[in-house]
Protein backbone atom coordinates (compact mmCIF):
# COMPACT_ATOMS: atom_id res chain seq x y z
CA UNK A 1 0.00 0.00 0.00
CA UNK A 2 1.07 3.51 -0.62
CA UNK A 3 1.12 6.27 1.55
CA UNK A 4 3.78 8.51 0.76
CA UNK A 5 4.89 9.51 -2.67
CA UNK A 6 8.02 10.43 -3.34
CA UNK A 7 7.18 14.25 -2.87
CA UNK A 8 4.52 14.55 -0.13
CA UNK A 9 6.04 14.83 3.31
CA UNK A 10 3.84 14.19 6.57
CA UNK A 11 4.51 16.35 9.30
CA UNK A 12 3.11 16.31 12.75
CA UNK A 13 1.03 19.61 13.51
CA UNK A 14 2.84 22.38 15.46
CA UNK A 15 0.70 25.23 16.51
CA UNK A 16 1.76 26.38 20.58
CA UNK A 17 -0.79 25.75 23.34
CA UNK A 18 -1.04 24.26 26.46
CA UNK A 19 -2.01 20.57 27.23
CA UNK A 20 -5.07 20.58 29.55
CA UNK A 21 -8.76 19.63 29.71
CA UNK A 22 -11.23 22.12 30.76
CA UNK A 23 -15.47 21.41 31.67
CA UNK A 24 -18.31 23.51 30.49
CA UNK A 25 -21.85 22.54 31.72
CA UNK A 26 -23.60 22.03 28.18
CA UNK A 27 -26.82 21.85 29.45
CA UNK A 28 -29.45 18.56 30.12
CA UNK A 29 -29.78 15.41 28.76
CA UNK A 30 -33.73 14.84 28.06
CA UNK A 31 -33.88 12.64 31.61
CA UNK A 32 -32.96 15.77 33.12
CA UNK A 33 -29.33 15.06 33.88
CA UNK A 34 -26.81 17.28 33.67
CA UNK A 35 -24.73 17.08 30.67
CA UNK A 36 -21.04 18.21 30.33
CA UNK A 37 -18.38 19.31 27.46
CA UNK A 38 -14.73 18.84 27.69
CA UNK A 39 -12.35 20.65 26.03
CA UNK A 40 -8.72 18.73 25.55
CA UNK A 41 -5.82 20.62 23.70
CA UNK A 42 -2.04 19.65 23.65
CA UNK A 43 1.05 21.41 23.26
CA UNK A 44 0.66 21.28 19.25
CA UNK A 45 -2.61 23.09 18.98
CA UNK A 46 -4.66 19.85 18.52
CA UNK A 47 -8.03 20.29 20.20
CA UNK A 48 -10.85 17.80 20.84
CA UNK A 49 -14.12 18.44 22.61
CA UNK A 50 -16.20 15.81 24.27
CA UNK A 51 -19.12 15.26 25.76
CA UNK A 52 -20.11 12.63 28.65
CA UNK A 53 -23.55 12.50 26.63
CA UNK A 54 -23.06 9.72 24.84
CA UNK A 55 -19.30 9.69 24.81
CA UNK A 56 -19.44 12.11 21.45
CA UNK A 57 -16.94 13.70 20.11
CA UNK A 58 -18.54 16.88 19.27
CA UNK A 59 -15.39 18.63 17.49
CA UNK A 60 -11.88 17.84 16.60
CA UNK A 61 -9.85 21.18 15.19
CA UNK A 62 -7.00 20.54 13.27
CA UNK A 63 -4.63 22.80 11.26
CA UNK A 64 -3.63 22.48 7.17
CA UNK A 65 -0.46 22.96 5.34
CA UNK A 66 -1.28 26.56 5.46
CA UNK A 67 -1.91 26.93 9.41
CA UNK A 68 -5.99 28.08 8.97
CA UNK A 69 -7.56 25.03 11.91
CA UNK A 70 -10.84 23.51 11.20
CA UNK A 71 -13.07 21.20 12.47
CA UNK A 72 -13.36 17.99 11.01
CA UNK A 73 -15.97 16.47 12.88
CA UNK A 74 -19.79 16.93 12.08
CA UNK A 75 -21.40 17.92 14.81
CA UNK A 76 -23.69 20.41 17.06
CA UNK A 77 -23.46 23.01 19.12
CA UNK A 78 -25.53 22.15 21.29
CA UNK A 79 -26.52 19.12 23.41
CA UNK A 80 -30.15 19.66 22.00
CA UNK A 81 -28.94 18.67 18.44
CA UNK A 82 -27.74 15.54 19.52
CA UNK A 83 -31.00 14.79 20.79
CA UNK A 84 -33.43 15.99 18.16
CA UNK A 85 -30.45 13.69 16.00
CA UNK A 86 -31.55 10.85 17.49
CA UNK A 87 -27.87 9.94 18.62
CA UNK A 88 -25.47 8.61 16.89
CA UNK A 89 -23.34 11.87 15.28
CA UNK A 90 -19.90 11.79 16.70
CA UNK A 91 -21.19 8.94 19.78
CA UNK A 92 -19.78 5.72 21.37
CA UNK A 93 -22.16 3.25 20.50
CA UNK A 94 -22.71 0.05 22.07
CA UNK A 95 -23.50 -2.81 23.70
CA UNK A 96 -23.58 -4.19 19.72
CA UNK A 97 -22.46 -1.60 17.15
CA UNK A 98 -24.23 -2.62 14.04
CA UNK A 99 -26.15 -5.26 12.62
CA UNK A 100 -27.19 -8.69 14.39
CA UNK A 101 -29.10 -10.67 11.99
CA UNK A 102 -33.10 -10.79 12.63
CA UNK A 103 -32.00 -8.90 16.03
CA UNK A 104 -31.24 -12.91 17.39
CA UNK A 105 -28.26 -15.08 18.19
CA UNK A 106 -27.56 -17.61 20.04
CA UNK A 107 -24.47 -18.21 23.00
CA UNK A 108 -23.64 -20.80 24.84
CA UNK A 109 -26.64 -22.90 23.84
CA UNK A 110 -29.42 -20.34 24.50
CA UNK A 111 -31.17 -17.73 22.32
CA UNK A 112 -30.99 -14.07 22.79
CA UNK A 113 -33.14 -10.98 21.16
CA UNK A 114 -32.26 -7.71 20.58
CA UNK A 115 -35.23 -5.67 22.31
CA UNK A 116 -35.50 -1.94 23.24
CA UNK A 117 -35.97 -2.59 26.99
CA UNK A 118 -33.12 -0.29 27.78
CA UNK A 119 -30.51 2.84 26.49
CA UNK A 120 -28.40 2.51 24.01
CA UNK A 121 -24.60 3.88 25.38
CA UNK A 122 -24.98 6.87 22.88
CA UNK A 123 -28.18 8.06 24.58
CA UNK A 124 -26.69 7.70 27.74
CA UNK A 125 -24.63 10.17 30.56
CA UNK A 126 -21.46 8.64 31.54
CA UNK A 127 -19.45 9.43 34.98
CA UNK A 128 -16.56 11.41 33.49
CA UNK A 129 -13.54 12.36 35.13
CA UNK A 130 -10.54 14.84 33.29
CA UNK A 131 -7.39 13.98 34.15
CA UNK A 132 -4.78 17.01 33.48
CA UNK A 133 -1.19 16.25 32.39
CA UNK A 134 1.40 16.61 29.47
CA UNK A 135 -1.23 14.29 27.43
CA UNK A 136 -4.95 14.97 28.76
CA UNK A 137 -7.54 12.37 29.51
CA UNK A 138 -11.15 11.81 29.71
CA UNK A 139 -12.29 8.22 31.64
CA UNK A 140 -16.11 7.70 31.24
CA UNK A 141 -17.53 4.70 32.68
CA UNK A 142 -21.04 3.06 32.56
CA UNK A 143 -22.70 0.55 34.22
CA UNK A 144 -24.61 -1.73 31.64
CA UNK A 145 -27.31 -4.59 33.57
CA UNK A 146 -27.65 -7.61 32.69
CA UNK A 147 -30.47 -7.98 30.33
CA UNK A 148 -30.22 -4.66 29.31
CA UNK A 149 -31.49 -4.26 25.40
CA UNK A 150 -31.83 -7.84 25.69
CA UNK A 151 -28.21 -8.79 26.15
CA UNK A 152 -26.66 -10.76 29.09
CA UNK A 153 -24.41 -9.91 31.60
CA UNK A 154 -23.93 -6.77 34.10
CA UNK A 155 -21.09 -5.01 32.26
CA UNK A 156 -18.45 -2.30 33.48
CA UNK A 157 -17.87 0.15 30.28
CA UNK A 158 -14.79 2.42 30.77
CA UNK A 159 -13.52 4.77 27.47
CA UNK A 160 -10.48 6.96 27.65
CA UNK A 161 -10.13 9.46 25.78
CA UNK A 162 -6.40 10.67 25.40
CA UNK A 163 -4.77 13.51 23.18
CA UNK A 164 -1.05 12.56 23.00
CA UNK A 165 1.65 14.72 22.31
CA UNK A 166 2.07 12.85 18.98
CA UNK A 167 -1.33 14.80 17.68
CA UNK A 168 -3.65 11.79 17.75
CA UNK A 169 -6.82 11.32 19.77
CA UNK A 170 -6.46 7.27 21.38
CA UNK A 171 -9.55 5.77 22.05
CA UNK A 172 -9.45 2.70 24.78
CA UNK A 173 -11.90 0.36 25.31
CA UNK A 174 -12.60 -1.50 27.87
CA UNK A 175 -15.37 -4.10 29.81
CA UNK A 176 -15.65 -6.59 32.23
CA UNK A 177 -18.94 -8.62 32.50
CA UNK A 178 -20.28 -11.27 35.51
CA UNK A 179 -21.44 -13.71 32.87
CA UNK A 180 -20.32 -14.42 28.82
CA UNK A 181 -21.99 -11.90 26.53
CA UNK A 182 -21.15 -10.38 22.82
CA UNK A 183 -19.77 -6.77 22.50
CA UNK A 184 -18.63 -4.45 20.16
CA UNK A 185 -17.91 -0.73 20.99
CA UNK A 186 -17.15 1.90 18.07
CA UNK A 187 -16.98 5.91 17.45
CA UNK A 188 -19.62 6.56 15.30
CA UNK A 189 -17.54 10.49 14.02
CA UNK A 190 -18.58 11.68 10.58
CA UNK A 191 -15.51 13.20 9.22
CA UNK A 192 -15.13 15.99 6.52
CA UNK A 193 -11.29 16.58 5.99
CA UNK A 194 -11.62 19.89 4.27
CA UNK A 195 -13.70 20.93 7.41
CA UNK A 196 -16.58 20.08 8.93
CA UNK A 197 -19.39 22.25 7.10
CA UNK A 198 -18.28 21.70 3.54
CA UNK A 199 -20.66 20.43 1.63
CA UNK A 200 -18.95 17.34 0.20
CA UNK A 201 -16.21 14.59 1.10
CA UNK A 202 -16.31 13.02 -2.49
CA UNK A 203 -13.20 14.88 -3.89
CA UNK A 204 -10.83 13.40 -0.66
CA UNK A 205 -8.89 10.48 -0.96
CA UNK A 206 -9.45 7.37 1.23
CA UNK A 207 -7.01 4.08 1.29
CA UNK A 208 -8.03 1.49 3.32
CA UNK A 209 -6.05 -1.45 4.55
CA UNK A 210 -7.90 -4.04 3.46
CA UNK A 211 -8.45 -6.96 1.02
CA UNK A 212 -11.92 -8.04 1.78
CA UNK A 213 -15.20 -6.86 2.63
CA UNK A 214 -17.99 -8.69 4.66
CA UNK A 215 -20.32 -8.97 1.76
CA UNK A 216 -23.93 -8.30 3.06
CA UNK A 217 -27.73 -9.67 2.30
CA UNK A 218 -30.67 -7.50 1.71
CA UNK A 219 -30.42 -6.24 4.55
CA UNK A 220 -26.75 -4.76 4.78
CA UNK A 221 -26.19 -7.58 7.00
CA UNK A 222 -23.25 -9.76 6.34
CA UNK A 223 -23.85 -13.67 5.89
CA UNK A 224 -20.08 -14.71 6.43
CA UNK A 225 -19.02 -14.10 3.01
CA UNK A 226 -15.87 -12.65 2.40
CA UNK A 227 -15.39 -11.09 -0.48
CA UNK A 228 -12.13 -9.76 -2.45
CA UNK A 229 -11.80 -6.10 -3.32
CA UNK A 230 -9.47 -6.20 -6.08
CA UNK A 231 -11.54 -4.80 -9.54
CA UNK A 232 -14.23 -3.78 -7.76
CA UNK A 233 -15.80 -0.40 -6.70
CA UNK A 234 -14.88 -1.10 -3.09
CA UNK A 235 -10.88 -1.37 -3.61
CA UNK A 236 -9.55 1.53 -1.66
CA UNK A 237 -6.23 -0.03 -1.21
CA UNK A 238 -4.61 2.48 -2.58
CA UNK A 239 -5.73 6.09 -2.54
CA UNK A 240 -8.67 6.88 -4.25
CA UNK A 241 -11.57 9.35 -4.36
CA UNK A 242 -13.94 8.20 -2.43
CA UNK A 243 -16.54 9.23 -5.34
CA UNK A 244 -14.60 7.62 -8.09
CA UNK A 245 -17.03 4.79 -8.32
CA UNK A 246 -19.72 5.27 -5.42
CA UNK A 247 -21.96 5.20 -8.02
CA UNK A 248 -21.28 1.79 -9.56
CA UNK A 249 -24.00 -0.72 -9.85
CA UNK A 250 -23.03 -2.88 -7.66
CA UNK A 251 -26.10 -4.12 -5.95
CA UNK A 252 -24.50 -3.26 -2.26
CA UNK A 253 -23.51 0.04 -3.61
CA UNK A 254 -27.13 0.85 -5.14
CA UNK A 255 -29.29 -0.66 -1.79
CA UNK A 256 -27.54 1.82 0.73
CA UNK A 257 -26.89 4.49 -1.66
CA UNK A 258 -23.39 4.48 -1.58
CA UNK A 259 -20.78 2.92 0.89
CA UNK A 260 -21.94 1.60 4.13
CA UNK A 261 -19.88 -1.58 4.09
CA UNK A 262 -17.54 -3.52 7.01
CA UNK A 263 -13.60 -4.19 5.65
CA UNK A 264 -11.48 -6.93 7.02
CA UNK A 265 -8.76 -5.04 8.10
CA UNK A 266 -5.90 -6.89 6.77
CA UNK A 267 -3.30 -8.28 9.74
CA UNK A 268 -4.22 -9.51 13.21
CA UNK A 269 -7.13 -8.66 14.89
CA UNK A 270 -6.18 -7.69 18.40
CA UNK A 271 -3.15 -5.92 17.21
CA UNK A 272 -2.45 -2.08 16.35
CA UNK A 273 -2.51 -1.79 12.79
CA UNK A 274 -3.22 0.71 10.29
CA UNK A 275 -7.04 0.49 9.46
CA UNK A 276 -7.44 3.39 6.81
CA UNK A 277 -6.02 7.13 5.61
CA UNK A 278 -8.37 10.32 4.75
CA UNK A 279 -6.73 13.16 2.64
CA UNK A 280 -8.55 16.23 1.76
CA UNK A 281 -5.60 17.30 -0.79
CA UNK A 282 -6.69 20.96 -0.80
CA UNK A 283 -6.12 21.80 2.94
CA UNK A 284 -3.61 18.99 2.73
CA UNK A 285 -5.24 17.64 6.46
CA UNK A 286 -4.73 14.17 6.63
CA UNK A 287 -6.55 11.36 8.91
CA UNK A 288 -4.84 7.80 9.73
CA UNK A 289 -6.50 5.54 11.67
CA UNK A 290 -5.07 3.11 13.66
CA UNK A 291 -6.67 0.01 15.54
CA UNK A 292 -7.01 -3.51 16.93
CA UNK A 293 -10.37 -3.95 15.64
CA UNK A 294 -11.37 -6.70 12.95
CA UNK A 295 -12.89 -4.61 10.92
CA UNK A 296 -13.85 -0.80 9.49
CA UNK A 297 -17.33 -0.05 8.77
CA UNK A 298 -16.92 2.81 6.05
CA UNK A 299 -20.27 4.55 5.95
CA UNK A 300 -20.52 7.77 3.19
CA UNK A 301 -23.20 9.65 4.81
CA UNK A 302 -25.67 8.03 2.42
CA UNK A 303 -29.03 9.20 3.99
CA UNK A 304 -27.89 12.72 6.01
CA UNK A 305 -30.25 15.50 5.37
CA UNK A 306 -30.41 19.00 5.29
CA UNK A 307 -33.48 18.97 8.05
CA UNK A 308 -30.35 17.66 10.51
CA UNK A 309 -27.67 20.29 8.91
CA UNK A 310 -25.65 17.74 6.80
CA UNK A 311 -26.22 17.06 3.15
CA UNK A 312 -25.71 13.58 1.58
CA UNK A 313 -22.21 11.88 1.23
CA UNK A 314 -21.00 15.52 3.02
CA UNK A 315 -18.57 13.20 5.46
CA UNK A 316 -17.75 9.89 5.84
CA UNK A 317 -17.67 7.33 8.78
CA UNK A 318 -14.82 4.97 9.86
CA UNK A 319 -16.38 2.97 12.20
CA UNK A 320 -13.55 0.38 13.71
CA UNK A 321 -15.43 -2.37 15.58
CA UNK A 322 -16.15 -5.79 15.32
CA UNK A 323 -17.75 -7.46 12.31
CA UNK A 324 -21.33 -6.64 12.11
CA UNK A 325 -23.66 -10.10 12.67
CA UNK A 326 -20.26 -12.01 14.71
CA UNK A 327 -22.30 -13.39 16.81
CA UNK A 328 -24.04 -15.62 14.14
CA UNK A 329 -21.15 -16.07 12.16
CA UNK A 330 -18.23 -18.62 13.57
CA UNK A 331 -15.84 -18.04 11.18
CA UNK A 332 -16.09 -14.44 12.06
CA UNK A 333 -13.34 -13.17 14.85
CA UNK A 334 -15.21 -13.54 18.31
CA UNK A 335 -16.94 -10.33 19.13
CA UNK A 336 -17.73 -12.80 22.49
CA UNK A 337 -16.73 -10.63 26.47
CA UNK A 338 -16.52 -13.48 29.34
CA UNK A 339 -15.33 -13.04 32.80
CA UNK A 340 -11.97 -14.31 32.01
CA UNK A 341 -12.04 -12.46 28.86
CA UNK A 342 -12.61 -8.74 29.34
CA UNK A 343 -12.75 -6.48 26.26
CA UNK A 344 -10.11 -4.52 25.49
CA UNK A 345 -9.75 -2.78 22.43
CA UNK A 346 -8.08 0.52 20.94
CA UNK A 347 -8.55 2.81 18.26
CA UNK A 348 -5.84 6.03 17.80
CA UNK A 349 -6.66 9.03 15.12
CA UNK A 350 -3.38 10.01 14.16
CA UNK A 351 -4.04 13.99 12.81
CA UNK A 352 -1.09 14.58 10.43
CA UNK A 353 -0.71 17.70 7.91
CA UNK A 354 0.73 16.32 3.68
CA UNK A 355 2.92 19.12 2.69
CA UNK A 356 2.78 18.82 -1.24
CA UNK A 357 0.59 20.50 -3.05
Amino acid sequence: MRFLSGCAILMMLSVPAQAKITRDDWGTSPEGEKVSLFTLTNPKGLEARISNYGGIIQSIKAPGRDGATANVVQGFDTIEGYTRAGGRYGATIGRFANRIKDQTYTLEGTTYHVTRDGKPYDLRVWDATPVNGAEPRLILKLDDPDGAMGFPGHVKVTVTFTLTARNALHIDYRASTDKPTVMSLTNHSYFNMAEADAPSVLDQLLTLNADNITAGDASNTPTGELRPVPGTAFDFRTPTQIGARINDPDPLLVQAKGYDQNYAINGVPGTMRLAARLEDPKSGRVLEEWTTQAGVQVYTANYATRDKGFGQHSAVALEAQAFPNAPNIPAFPSAEVTPRRPLHEITEFRFLIDKAK
